[in-house]
């Protein structure tokens, strides 16, 4: 119920909202508002107005003098042919039409990826691997999912998401994850209802704890920073907050003891491995550090595989059969998330072409300039905005904040945001989705509150290591 008012409050903000601009507001570049927001495409060049020399801004007009383009607040000017002056700017996200299409791709393109990693995983399953890792992780997973009996097979699969997850591995953590959804849909009563068990998973899984930033250290490599491995402490710090404080608000909720020995004992144990390969990455220059991480973390995959093959040959059963079984459920699956999706993505592809971002952020400037609090956070936070609604947006925002100055506040404190959390709503559309839950109950809540706690975090440490 919870996600049904969520999704109907961004239609209707943003449909509101454009109707204001569109009607009331038509001369301030808003006149086809309506059909950028249905069939626009990102990366289109939206007219905001057209001035002559005696309207235009002496400043700018005379910075036109000397160059074509003068770009401001995401805005640019360019002085035409005919003396007038024409103002634009680049539409940052598809209309509905292209997101309709592009959520059909997306789905599509996770079929491979999900056939491949499920039927490892029915092997894994058939050859007693699942429960062999269920069993060694028990001890602590009993304890903050109490609701799953020692030993299921939906530890395992929780536990191979939280590796994947904490290496960076997208790709497999997905399957992995929806694996996990599956099994602990099993032991729920209620189908289309959340369970404890599945909102504690889903918040761990979004609090996105990864070891090695890899792909924000190469984007800031390629964008020339002095060092683009400054960010990493900063990083890790902020999504391992982020993890923790999922942990407890689930736990507060569910009225579950956090100091129980068990859960201390693994929690400072992984806290204290994080540390150490902290201090080890450290001394890692930015080329060795890639090498590491994609040794690492494809080093492992190949690893599972080949652990998963010869474990069903040693237990005699029908590798290749057991292998297509789980691959045709990762087809399925695939099918089955698309209109959560479609759904999901038209409702974030009208809040951000309708212009409700653009707001939010020019509020929270005016609010944190009223009140004296320093104001250079604002120009990072786009990327926070973004990132519950899309991975891919959030990590143009972050390039985008980062522009010719990689080193500014803002570029370095949207890169620390892209990495303290995953994307909410994504999460919420494509796990639900694939066990076919509507009623998520206080997840959304949840993740929202731990992404908050992320983003502060987050804007402390910048200050700390880059103020």
């Amino acid at each position: 119920m919870a996600l049904s008012r969520i999704w109907s409050a961004f239609i209707i903000l943003a449909i509101s909202l454009a109707c204001i601009k569109g009607f009331i507001f038509p001369n301030f570049g808003n006149k086809n508002i309506f059909t950028n927001m249905v069939t626009g495409k990102a990366g289109d060049t939206i007219k905001v107005f057209t001035k002559d020399s005696t309207q235009i801004d002496t400043k700018i007009a005379a910075s036109l003098l000397l160059k074509k383009i003068d770009t401001n607040n995401g805005l640019s000017t360019i002085k035409k042919a005919d003396g007038k002056y024409f103002t634009y700017k680049i539409q940052a996200a598809n209309g509905v039409v292209e997101t309709c299409d592009s959520a059909v791709k997306l789905c599509i393109g996770l079929i491979g990826l999900l056939a491949l990693f499920m039927g490892f995983l029915s092997i894994a399953e058939n050859a007693g691997g699942i429960n062999l890792l269920s069993r060694i992780i028990s001890p602590f997973f009993s304890k903050i999912f109490p609701d799953v009996p020692k030993g299921h097979p939906a530890v395992g699969h929780m536990m191979m998401n939280f590796s994947a997850n904490l290496l960076g591995l997208d790709n497999a953590a997905t399957p992995f994850g929806i694996k996990a959804m599956e099994s602990l849909q099993t032991l729920n009563a209620e189908k289309d209802k959340a369970s404890n068990a599945q909102i504690m998973f889903l918040c761990l899984h979004a609090s996105g704890l990864t070891l090695i930033p890899v792909s924000i250290i190469a984007l800031r490599a390629a964008a020339k920073a002095s060092n683009p491995l400054d960010i990493f402490i900063p990083c890790m710090i902020a999504t391992f907050v982020a993890t923790i404080a999922a942990m407890l608000i689930i736990s507060f909720k569910q009225k579950i003891n956090v100091f129980q020995p068990a859960i201390l004992l693994w929690v400072f144990g992984i806290t204290g491995i994080i540390l150490l390969l902290l201090i080890y990455l450290k001394t890692l220059d930015t080329d060795s550090l890639q090498f590491f991480s994609g040794a690492l973390s494809n080093g492992l995959i190949l690893l599972i595989f080949i652990l998963i093959v010869l474990g069903g040959i040693y237990k005699k059963i029908d590798v290749f059969d057991s292998f297509i079984t789980g691959a045709k459920g990762g087809f399925e699956t695939a099918i089955r998330i698309i209109p959560y999706l479609v759904g999901m993505l038209v409702a974030i592809s009208l809040l951000r072409t309708s212009g409700v971002f653009d707001i939010i952020l020019d509020g929270l400037r005016t609010f944190f300039t009223a009140i004296g609090l320093d104001t250079r956070f604002v120009d990072g936070l786009p990327t926070a905005l973004v990132k519950p609604f899309s991975g891919g947006a959030a990590r143009g925002m972050m390039v985008s904040a980062m522009g010719t100055t990689p080193d500014s506040f803002a570029g370095r404190l949207s890169c620390i945001l892209q990495g303290s959390s995953d994307t909410t709503f994504y999460v919420v559309a494509v796990y639900f989705g694939a066990v076919g839950v509507k009623n998520t109950r206080y997840a959304v809540g949840a993740m929202l509150l731990a992404d908050l706690v992320g983003i502060i975090t987050s804007i402390i440490l910048c200050y700390f290591f880059f103020g």
